[in-house]
């Protein structure tokens, strides 16, 4: 079966506040440019049309943990996920987030981060994607190398994300759960690069870069 949790009211206030703070700090809405660490956005699986989505929701099998899907709605606060860097940092806010560098996502709402394991995923016998951890601390399964071309993940560009301890990529492929999350996509681990796991930031807020981006080179 799964599990449901509560505080859903308590996530949204969370996530208002957290927003007014952005915005009031040097943060952007609309600009087009480089995406940076500490910013809040959605992510969007292009080959499926789904925002990679979680919530208080725990898998009926496998691990157990805060199941992560893909959604179609546009306007569900349930999708906004924050770019922060590892456990030893690296992603210092407002830099712009280089192409090969690892990143932690950790969702609004719940506090927890995109994280894969070793566990099937329910419906596609794929490897399972879940959120795991308490108010952003997890462990070193939480880190995934986001994978573009140039020099630094631009907002207009497809990505993909590889997890750095078992080589999987981000994918969706198109399964959809029954209730209780009914039309809800099944995101999971495939262990190649393919269409399925192209991804595009899209409605978020953006912090403004510290650095200028071309002021010098970064190597990876």
């Amino acid at each position: 079966m799964w599990s449901a949790g509560r505080g859903r009211s308590a996530g949204a206030a969370l996530l208002g506040l957290l927003l007014v703070l952005l915005v009031g700090s040097g943060a952007t809405k609309t600009s087009a440019g480089l995406v940076t660490c500490g910013s809040v956005l959605k992510l969007f699986n292009t080959q499926h049309r789904v925002r990679l989505h979680s919530h208080d929701v725990k898998y009926g099998s496998g691990s157990g943990q805060q199941s992560v899907t893909g959604v179609e709605a546009s306007d569900d606060a349930n999708s906004y996920w924050r770019i922060r860097g590892g456990s030893e940092g690296g992603c210092p806010r407002g830099s712009p987030v280089r192409c090969g560098q690892a990143v932690r996502l950790t969702h609004v709402l719940t506090g927890k981060n995109l994280h894969t394991h070793h566990f099937p995923s329910p419906l596609s016998n794929n490897q399972e994607v879940s959120a795991f951890g308490e108010d952003g601390e997890g462990d070193d399964l939480d880190l995934w190398t986001v994978r573009c071309s140039g020099q630094h993940w631009e907002r207009e560009a497809a990505v993909r994300f590889q997890h750095m301890g078992t080589s999987v990529f981000l994918s969706v492929t198109g399964e959809q759960y029954g209730s209780p999350i009914r039309g809800q996509h099944e995101v999971h681990g495939m262990p190649s690069a393919n269409t399925h796991n192209t991804w595009k930031a899209m409605e978020g807020i953006f912090i403004k870069p510290s650095v200028d981006p071309s002021a010098g080179h970064d190597e990876l």
